[in-house]
């Protein structure tokens, strides 16, 4: 049989069977088959047999042809088990010789192409774009593999790994609320909102503010055992060491979740460094460390090396220059614009660094920062108490961290008189300032209560712990029954507040895990959306239509000769106009 003839019956076959047979055998030579697999690009070639038996679906009615020239003729077997129609004897006028081909359905997944499918069924690919090596990597170990892979355009083009910073413009557009963590209605976020993200795009910067409670806890019980007008309660170092090891390894934790964040999801690091509220959570990492400096205990180390405080205050600096720098030089990151609570973080980190620094025996660099401490804080308390950026209120779930206005009174205080040396009227008058605001905000139960738990809730812990240490050394230089009684409640309720969160953190992150819901302030789009006009709207000079409709509307609740009435004079105004 020529090879002509053998494709002229192919043709034929499909004429009068039109369901479309997958080219998976082709016909090379007369002397052997190649099967072929579209999906896998792998080629077996079978030597021309007498009997051939090859495993195909079952489904549908599908015809396998093999010609042999050493047989005395050939014979199609239908495969969904329908006979095939009688053949023409072919060469020699021999009787064709049946070749039976037995059809078994093949096993779901023994294809290549569908184990790929399986493997990348739990690659998600919409998290790429905030990947720090947005899939490049992925990419190369693919190719290196030998399998290629498709990416299509649409998701390509979602994926920009250059990405450039995104203006603060757009944060105040497509956000909302005194925080700027909830999405306006009109606004779309870059990420899937029906499932949830990787854990680490949901963890925040604002997590190291569990270190900042626990670490002024170590501080406080370190001042409770050392302090002379409470060495009537009798409390050992023990506690102290306890609740050291417990903050270094928070931080130790924290931190490196925080790391893998930087390196895995760079791009949702940069989006919070350039939120204008999450900024001023940067700092406190560097505040957590300078507490475990100031909680250390004794028998750990006695003193610290003096380079150490010039390590921790360099990012803080560094970090002040930016964010301060901003605050005066105007536009959208103004302090009038993103005054918030949150901006005492950016100022507590001055007077945290200056008591460190001053018990080290240090002088110029701790007032320095006391200085500039003092001047910013001053600005962001009366700009606070205004609320100029859009006098709105905060909502109940940030009322907390109002007690952040607590924190950096109680720490100038207790930093101004570890330069000055003694509780002098400079220290008592920013302890009474903390003071006032601490009771200020503890009688209004109401204001703490209704609203879910969430990591918000930790700005209670280290203002409060503050105040209670700056407490302790003011009843030192005034001793009496009112300032230790003083001295060990604030104590006592900075205590149970910090143990109670740190247990219905753990409840909320291990058991219900609802600690970290999706961080939608970082996936918001770099584009505006679009916005579509209403259909009823006025322009000057417009249509006499649009104006006979605003007539109606303002008229709607009157008689019907007044409606008339006002048409005809909106009629009129037209004419003349």
């Amino acid at each position: 049989m020529s090879e002509d003839e053998q494709r002229e019956y192919f043709e034929l076959q499909e004429t009068e069977y039109p369901e479309t047979v997958p080219s998976v055998l082709k016909h090379k030579s007369s002397k052997q088959v190649v099967l072929e697999s579209e999906t896998s690009g792998l080629s077996n070639t079978i030597s021309a047999m007498q009997s051939i038996s090859i495993s195909m679906p079952s489904a549908g009615n599908k015809i396998i042809t093999v010609v042999d020239e050493n047989a005395q003729g050939f014979s199609i077997n239908g495969v969904g088990g329908d006979s095939c129609p009688p053949l023409e004897t072919l060469g020699n006028n021999a009787e064709p010789k049946a070749v039976m081909f037995l059809s078994r359905p093949m096993s779901k997944g023994s294809s290549i192409g569908e184990a790929d499918n399986d493997s990348q069924r739990f690659k998600d690919k919409n998290f790429d774009s905030f990947k720090t090596w947005s899939g490049k990597l992925e990419r190369q170990i693919t190719s290196l593999s030998g399998r290629s892979r498709k990416f299509d355009s649409e998701e390509e083009s979602t994926q920009n790994p250059e990405n450039e910073p995104l203006p603060v413009d757009r944060y105040f557009d497509a956000l909302e609320g005194p925080e700027l963590e909830t999405l306006r209605s009109t606004e779309e976020i870059m990420l899937p909102d029906d499932k949830t993200w990787p854990f680490l795009l949901r963890f925040p910067i604002s997590s190291f503010g569990i270190c900042l409670g626990v670490g002024s806890q170590s501080v406080m019980w370190k001042a409770l055992a050392s302090t002379t007008s409470t060495r009537f309660l009798h409390i050992s170092l023990t506690a102290n060491l306890i609740l050291w090891w417990i903050a270094v390894a928070l931080v130790a934790v924290v931190s490196s979740i925080y790391l893998l964040k930087v390196i895995l999801y760079f791009e949702a690091v940069r989006r919070e460094y350039y939120h204008p509220i999450r900024v001023n959570f940067f700092f406190a990492p560097w505040i957590s460390l300078l507490f475990l400096s100031l909680g250390l205990p004794p028998s750990v180390s006695s003193n610290l090396p003096e380079p150490l405080w010039y390590i921790l205050m360099t990012p803080i600096l560094c970090l002040e220059l930016k964010i301060y720098g901003q605050w005066m030089s105007g536009g959208q990151r103004r302090l009038s614009k993103v005054a918030n609570p949150s901006n005492h973080l950016a100022i507590v980190g001055n007077f945290v660094g200056t008591l460190l620094g001053a018990s080290m025996g240090l002088k110029e660099g701790p007032i320095f920062f006391f200085a500039v401490g003092l001047a910013h804080f001053l600005v962001l308390f009366v700009t606070l108490y205004q609320r100029l950026p859009t006098n709105e209120t905060l909502p109940k779930e940030l009322h907390p961290v109002f007690f952040l206005f607590v924190a950096a009174p109680s720490v100038a205080s207790m930093a101004w008189a570890k330069i000055r040396g003694s509780f002098d009227y400079g220290s008592r008058i920013a302890y009474f300032i903390a003071l006032f605001l601490y009771f200020s905000l503890a009688v209004r139960v109401n204001f703490f209560r209704g609203f879910k738990f969430s990591l918000a809730w930790w700005a209670y812990t280290f203002p409060m712990t503050g105040a209670a240490i700056a407490t302790m050394q003011y009843s030192s230089v005034v001793t009496n029954v009112l300032t230790q009684t003083l001295a060990v409640i604030l104590s006592l309720v900075a205590t149970l507040t910090v143990t109670s969160l740190l247990v219905t953190t753990m409840l909320h992150a291990f058991v219900l895990r609802d600690l970290f819901p999706n961080d939608v302030a970082i996936a918001i789009s770099d584009r505006k959306p679009k916005h579509h006009r209403k259909w009823f709207h006025i322009r000057h000079g417009g249509s006499e239509w649009s104006k006979d409709i605003e007539t109606f509307l303002k008229f709607a609740n009157t008689s019907n000769n007044d409606i008339e009435a006002a048409l005809n004079i909106s009629n009129d105004e037209a004419k003349r106009v």
